[in-house]
C-alpha cells in the first residue's frame, strides 16, 4: 500500500517514519540536540548556503520535529507542515508573514483571547486592522472585504461558541480576490475536519489541545503549501524563535497515535452531555454541532462528527456559573481542551477576559456562558457531576 493511500488511522501511526532509517527503532529517536556537526567546512558552507540538505541547528530543523511536521503534512493532506513551541506561536508566524504594515485582516466573528490580543497588538504597533463577519452568507464576507486585505482567518467551531463556518464557501470568495484563508482546526484536528481539502489555504492547530491529548505539552502546528511554509520557516519561524523542543516533538508524536479512537471517544461523550443538557430546566442554550437546537447548520459534508467541546448557558448570573464550576467534584476547572480529563471554563472571564465586554458579547460570549471539553471518561459520571452542580444554583 503507498503511504498516499492510508487510511487517517494508519497514518497517525506510520507516516513520516521508517524505522529501518533509525537502527530500526519501533519508536522514533528524540533528538535531544541543539546543534550538529559537519564534517568538512566546505559541508558547512553548503549547507548555510541551501546547496546541500542536512541538519544545522536545532532552531532551523531537527529529525525528531521533521517526523512530527511530516505526519500533520499528511494528516491534513498538505503539502508540507511545520512545528511550533505553541499555538499562538504557530498563530502568530503565520500571520506576521502574511501581513506588511497597513494590511487588513477578515477574521470570523469569534476568536480565541490570545488570538485576538494578537491583532490588537498587530493594529497598535503596526497598524494593520482587522474586522469581524459572521460569515454566515457570501454578503457578509464579501462587504468587509477591503483592497488591502490580506488574508482572512477563521475559527470553526468558533471557540467558544461553537458556532460553525462554511470552510467551502469562504474558500470560493477568497479565491476570488485572490486572498488566502488560514483555519484555526484545534477543535476538529484532521480527523474530524479538512479544511485544505475544501479550498483553504493555511490551516493551524493548538497541538498542546487534541494532537497531544494528555495535557502535558505546549506546541503548535502549521501545515499547507511548501513555498509558503519554505518562506515561513526561514523568517518568521527562524527569527522569532518559536520553536518546539525535540522531546515535545515526541510527546506528540506518541498522542497523535491515538487521535482517532481519543476523538471518536470524546464525540461520543459530547453528544451524550449535549442531549442531556438540552432537556435541563436550567440550561437556556446548547451550543454544539448537529444538535437540536444548532440543527439548522448542515455540515455533515464539512465535519465527520461535531468534536469533544461543546458551551451551554444557564439560567442565572456570572455568579451562578462560578458556582456550578465551584461544586463540580471530578470534573476540573481548567482552560484548555482536547485531555482526557473532562475540562470546565468560564470564558467571559478566563480565556476571553481580554476581549472588552461589548465585543465579547457581540461574538456571544456572555457571562451566562459555559465551556465544557468533555474527557474520555465514561459519559455517566460526567452527567452526574454536572447534574449534582447543577443542582446548587
Amino acid at each position: 500500500m503507498k503511504k498516499d493511500d492510508q487510511h487517517i488511522e494508519t497514518a497517525v501511526i506510520h507516516q513520516g517514519y521508517d524505522a529501518k532509517d533509525m537502527l530500526g527503532s519501533l519508536t522514533p529517536p528524540i533528538f535531544q540536540t541543539s546543534t550538529f556537526t559537519f564534517a568538512t567546512a566546505e559541508q558547512g558552507e553548503r549547507r548555510f548556503a541551501g546547496e546541500e540538505e542536512g541538519y544545522i541547528y536545532s532552531r532551523l530543523g531537527n529529525p525528531t520535529v521533521k517526523i512530527l511536521e511530516e505526519r500533520i503534512a499528511s494528516l491534513e493532506q498538505a503539502e508540507r507542515g511545520l512545528a511550533f513551541a505553541s499555538g499562538m506561536a504557530a498563530v502568530s508566524s503565520v500571520l506576521i508573514a502574511l501581513t506588511k504594515a497597513n494590511d487588513h485582516i477578515l477574521c470570523s466573528s469569534g476568536l480565541y483571547g490570545c488570538t485576538y490580543g494578537l491583532l490588537s497588538m498587530l493594529q497598535e504597533k503596526y497598524q494593520i486592522s482587522h474586522d469581524f463577519s459572521v460569515m454566515d452568507t457570501e454578503e457578509s464576507i464579501r462587504e468587509k472585504i477591503k483592497p488591502e486585505t490580506a488574508c482572512i482567518y477563521v475559527e470553526t467551531p468558533i471557540n467558544p461558541t461553537i458556532r460553525l463556518i462554511n470552510l467551502k464557501m469562504v474558500a470560493d470568495i477568497a479565491k476570488e480576490y485572490d486572498i488566502p484563508v488560514v483555519v484555526d482546526n484545534t477543535f476538529s484536528t484532521p480527523y474530524l475536519q479538512r479544511p485544505l481539502e475544501l479550498g483553504c489555504d493555511i490551516v493551524v492547530h493548538s497541538a498542546t489541545k487534541y494532537i497531544g491529548g494528555h495535557g502535558d505539552v505546549i506546541a503548535g502546528l502549521v501545515v499547507g503549501k511548501k513555498a509558503f511554509l519554505d518562506s515561513v520557516a526561514m523568517t518568521t519561524q527562524k527569527d522569532i524563535g518559536g520553536i518546539i523542543s525535540p522531546f515535545d516533538a515526541w510527546l506528540l508524536l506518541r498522542g497523535m497515535k491515538t487521535l482517532p479512537i481519543r476523538m471518536d471517544r470524546h464525540c461520543d461523550n459530547a453528544e451524550k452531555i449535549a442531549r442531556l443538557l438540552e432537556n435541563h430546566p436550567k440550561i437556556s442554550a446548547v451550543y454544539y454541532p448537529f444538535s437540536a437546537q444548532m440543527k439548522e447548520q448542515n455540515f455533515d459534508e464539512q465535519m465527520r462528527r461535531g468534536g469533544g467541546v461543546l458551551s451551554f448557558e444557564i439560567y442565572g448570573s456570572k455568579k451562578d456559573a462560578q458556582t456550578l464550576l465551584n461544586h463540580l467534584t471530578f470534573i476540573k476547572i481548567a482552560v484548555s481542551l482536547g485531555d482526557a480529563e473532562t475540562l470546565i471554563e468560564h470564558p467571559a472571564t478566563m480565556t476571553h477576559a481580554v476581549i472588552p465586554e461589548d465585543t465579547r458579547m457581540e461574538m456571544g460570549i456572555t457571562d451566562q456562558l459555559i465551556r465544557l471539553s468533555a474527557g474520555l471518561e465514561a459519559w455517566e459520571d460526567i452527567w452526574h457531576d454536572l447534574e449534582q452542580a447543577l443542582s446548587k444554583i
